[in-house]
């Protein structure tokens, strides 16, 4: 890794790092952690051991879950050690590592939630074909197919990233390493090129997912709307509801996240706090109390 740089590390600079609230963040920033952990696990072995839960949702709610814990994992523990050592640096092969493993688990989600979003679509606009169309094996070459891609295309990323020089500054005002910002803030050559990459990257794994989810849901509502039992209609809608808060949730932080103007430097960590922690804790939440197969498990 070549880069033209004055240090071997980057210090990263979280927006509340010098306040006279830092100790009580910095507990609720665990709490929030574990809680997400623990949230996102339970959902997963819970799935394993019910086999009422072995149906192609479910399968794709634990892969969800697995991601959720790679969002937390991947930024969290870091910021935490910033906040209780003090120590805001990073070294060069940890922050391309952090980056890689957070695009990672960022492009896998959002193919994960379009998974999802094609099973409801099935379930509820095609019924008749579900389990021809979803079998197990299909399932599992869909969620094999999408962590392969998710690896690739985060070296695809991360690997021209490397290298570009920084030689503008070696402060990074974020508390993880995220390729916009180290490209906007600190990189002093090569940006042009990387930006090619990152759109083409953006379109296909944020933008593209984005716009069949909602056409998806465009059609199921149409659907739901046809029915002529309101019985069915509602259960229809039940079974749709949960995933359809968790992609308004997700895509609307990452909206913020990632189109918020440079100037907006605090509100933009939050919203990184809330994309980073919050919204994994409350994925397995939604899921769980509305869903009446969880809740089943849960009480057996």
């Amino acid at each position: 890794m070549e880069n033209q740089t004055f240090s071997k590390y980057f210090h990263l600079v979280p927006f509340f790092i010098e306040s006279e609230y830092k100790p009580f963040i910095t507990g609720i920033y665990f709490v929030l952690y574990l809680s997400g952990i623990f949230a996102n696990s339970f959902i997963m072995v819970l799935i394993f051991l019910s086999s009422d839960l072995h149906t192609p949702m479910y399968l794709f709610l634990c892969s969800l879950s697995f991601t959720d814990i790679g969002y937390t994992t991947a930024t969290v523990p870091k910021h935490l050690h910033i906040l209780l050592s003090g120590d805001s640096s990073i070294s060069f092969n940890q922050c391309f590592t952090q980056m890689y493993f957070y695009t990672l688990v960022g492009i896998t989600e959002n193919m994960v939630i379009l998974a999802m979003a094609f099973d409801r679509y099935v379930a509820i606009c095609n019924p008749l074909h579900y389990h021809s169309i979803l079998r197990w094996k299909s399932c599992i070459t869909i969620i094999t197919g999408i962590w392969i891609s998710g690896f690739l295309n985060s070296l695809v990323i991360t690997v021209p990233l490397s290298y570009l020089s920084f030689c503008i500054s070696d402060t990074i005002h974020q508390f993880f390493c995220d390729g916009k910002v180290l490209d906007i803030d600190i990189a002093c050559a090569g940006v042009n090129e990387f930006y090619v990459v990152i759109y083409i990257e953006t379109f296909l794994f944020s933008f593209c997912p984005c716009f069949f989810n909602f056409m998806s849901y465009v059609k199921i509502i149409k659907v739901i709307l046809q029915m002529k039992s309101k019985e069915g209609s509602k259960k229809a809608f039940s079974t749709c509801s949960s995933h359809l808060i968790v992609i308004i949730m997700y895509y609307t932080t990452a909206i913020l996240v990632y189109m918020m103007p440079p100037n907006y430097d605090r509100l933009h960590q939050v919203c990184l706090v809330f994309f980073t922690a919050v919204t994994p804790m409350l994925n397995p939440l939604i899921y769980s109390l509305r869903n009446n197969d969880v809740k089943r498990a849960v009480l057996k």
